[in-house]
């Protein structure tokens, strides 16, 4: 159970020297301005047109082809010429690297419009969430004690990409985590937090035989059955609904699997301990119990510990205000508290996942 990058050597000492601290400060000062221009630079196409132009444009070009004002357009370019993400020689802008991956890389796409249209405004009020331990943000869209009892009614904008991101991360695993889920016979599973079915249909696709039954919440399961109506396998697919944050509801006994994949971080540390305690007394000796997450500590790049811990502040301001993406030696120690051991941990998997395989102590 190693970490796959050293914690200790990257964050116990400084990276930066002054002058790029002070650089730092003034980026994290007006982090706001630079995620709204790049987000329009993107939106606008700027980007796009300067990728395409290998020979660069002047300012006068670009405000010809993208029509908008010549106020317009230089304002947005001198700031991303700033922040780095173009570029200025002898009069002609071009596209920097940095620019560049937010164009092409669809992880950056993704977070940016997470970012822009589910948390920019609710982050407004992470101080208040923080403090009252309630997502104060998510008046912005409605008044639910979580995000995720407002998910089949959010505004599409937001419900968009918010799946968009949900499905993203863990899309690119299931390859992988089919074969190490069914790598021993699998007759039922039970997938907890089924979301939209798309596990759930993986599962059905990749065996014949199993039967799967998705645990979440009414609202969801609606979601659900209409996203899976027709598709191949759908009559394996089956119903259980149930709110995991009343202390009273059961999981249901006889599975084979128990699959939980990007759940438990949406609930606080006592919750996910009494979850998996309830799981724990639904499972026979032969049931497994896989948990899915990215955990921040066992990613292979830097980069993305930083992504995920920021993610965390999501969970505070908007989901539920006091969950977090978690630190594989939290998830551990939850685990054996619920009764549990851990029989492996799988890592690697597509963008950062890893799998903890448990059975009963």
């Amino acid at each position: 159970m190693e970490r796959s990058f050293p914690q200790e050597e990257i964050y116990a000492k400084e990276r930066f020297t002054a002058i790029q601290a002070q650089r730092l400060a003034q980026e994290i000062a007006f982090g706001p301005v630079v995620f709204q221009v790049s987000r329009l630079m993107l939106k606008f196409g700027l980007f796009e047109m300067l990728r395409a132009a290998t020979d660069g444009m002047t300012l006068e070009e670009i405000v010809r082809k993208s029509g908008f004002s010549r106020y317009a357009v230089q304002v947005l370019l001198e700031s991303s010429l700033t922040a780095g993400t173009v570029l200025l020689r002898d009069g002609r802008f071009y596209l920097a690297k940095a620019g560049w991956f937010l164009l092409t890389d669809k992880m950056a796409r993704v977070n940016m419009d997470f970012n822009h249209d589910v948390n920019y405004l609710g982050l407004f009020r992470l101080e208040e969430a923080l403090l009252n331990g309630k997502p104060e943000g998510l008046d912005t869209f409605g008044n639910w004690a979580t995000i995720y009892e407002g998910l089949s009614v959010l505004p599409e904008r937001a419900q968009k990409s918010w799946f968009s991101f949900d499905h993203f991360y863990s899309d690119n695993s299931f390859r992988q985590a089919l074969d190490i889920v069914f790598d021993r016979p699998v007759h039922t599973l039970l997938d907890v937090g089924g979301n939209t079915g798309r596990w759930a249909l993986q599962c059905v696709a990749h065996s014949g035989e199993v039967e799967v039954t998705v645990m979440d919440l009414p609202g969801q399961l609606h979601i659900m059955r209409e996203q899976v109506k027709g598709k191949e396998g759908a009559g394996r697919i089956h119903e259980y609904p149930a709110d995991l944050l009343d202390g009273e509801a059961t999981f249901p006994r006889g599975f084979d699997v128990i699959w939980m994949s990007q759940f438990l971080d949406c609930f606080s540390e006592d919750e996910t301990r009494h979850i998996l305690s309830r799981a724990a007394l639904s499972m026979g000796s032969g049931t497994r119990l896989y948990i899915m997450e990215t955990f921040w500590d066992r990613q292979q790049f830097e980069t993305a510990a930083y992504c995920l811990t920021q993610i965390s502040l999501y969970f505070t301001a908007m989901a539920n205000g006091k969950s977090k993406m978690y630190h594989s030696g939290d998830m551990q120690r939850l685990v054996k508290e619920a009764g549990l051991a851990i029989e492996a941990v799988h890592d690697g998997l597509g963008l950062g996942h890893s799998i903890m395989q448990c059975k009963r102590s």
